[in-house]
């Protein structure tokens, strides 16, 4: 038997009234699974292991000199991004043909989110992921978590499609950082806490993406955006029992509408098959 506060139940009893009692989550619809901070982790490896694969592939194949090993594994330069999958709208790969996003390549939309130049590339943007991204996971839960992290990092890459000229390489997870960010900002208005922290934050790193050379613009401009419209549809929709479809709806429009400028954008280059 087991103490109670209206005196012993069974086991039995109690293990029934687990089952029933509804699942604890957080004000934005999420479980409590995120507390954990797996899926923030899973991405950090995810990342590196991408990093290490691409470095290792460069370093095999025996395409960069070994006397200039140390300063492009560290500056950048020794992996192939284009190659592997950043997001690059077209670009001419041998023997007459266009490859690229408007060649119908739109892997390459996710794909740009999981590549980096450099070690100091990487070192950076996996630090800023670890710290904002364990917040939101906690806040969101796990699976609308990785739903905002991807949606921003895919909205960064249509950005650069929609805007940046052809031949522009952009790479890098920092657009669904920049994602995270803008989402934040909702989530703290909700919360009633005081942003202005964020804000500052937010105000830096622009400034330093438009004053660092080599540093997508667009790419940072399209993820910040897509995650602050995730984030104030995450933070904002009705509360009830069917909450949780209305974000899938949604989110659904959102990428009903991203879907849409790619469409618009390769059709424009006359690539469409």
């Amino acid at each position: 038997m087991r103490s109670a506060s209206v005196g012993f139940q069974c086991p039995d009893c109690v293990r029934e009234g687990r089952k029933a009692a509804p699942a604890a989550r957080t004000v934005f619809g999420g479980g409590l699974s995120g507390q954990r901070g797996t899926v923030t982790l899973t991405l950090v490896w995810i990342n590196v292991m991408v990093w290490v694969a691409t470095v290792a592939e460069a370093i095999l194949s025996g395409k960069v000199p070994v006397t200039q090993l140390g300063r492009l594994v560290v500056f950048g330069g020794v992996t192939d991004v284009t190659e592997w999958g950043a997001a690059t709208p077209a670009y001419a790969c041998g023997n007459g043909q266009v490859c690229g996003m408007a060649a119908g390549e739109f892997y390459r939309l996710l794909t740009a989110d999981f590549l980096h130049f450099g070690v100091i590339h990487l070192g950076f943007n996996m630090y800023a992921l670890w710290i904002i991204g364990r917040q939101c996971e906690q806040l969101l839960g796990r699976w609308r978590f990785l739903t905002l992290y991807l949606f921003s990092g895919v909205g960064g890459s249509v950005a650069v499609y929609q805007f940046a000229d052809p031949g522009q390489v952009s790479a890098g997870a920092s657009a669904s950082i920049f994602g995270l960010l803008g989402a934040m900002f909702f989530f703290l208005r909700r919360l009633r806490a005081d942003p202005r922290g964020l804000i500052v934050l937010i105000v830096i790193n622009f400034g330093l993406t438009f004053v660092v050379a080599n540093i997508s613009v667009w790419g940072h401009v399209g993820g910040f955006v897509v995650g602050a419209v995730v984030g104030a549809l995450l933070t904002y929709l009705p509360f009830g029992r069917g909450r949780g479809g209305l974000q899938i709806i949604a989110l659904a429009g959102v990428g009903l509408a991203l879907a849409v400028i790619v469409g618009l954008r390769t059709a424009s280059y006359g690539v469409l098959w």
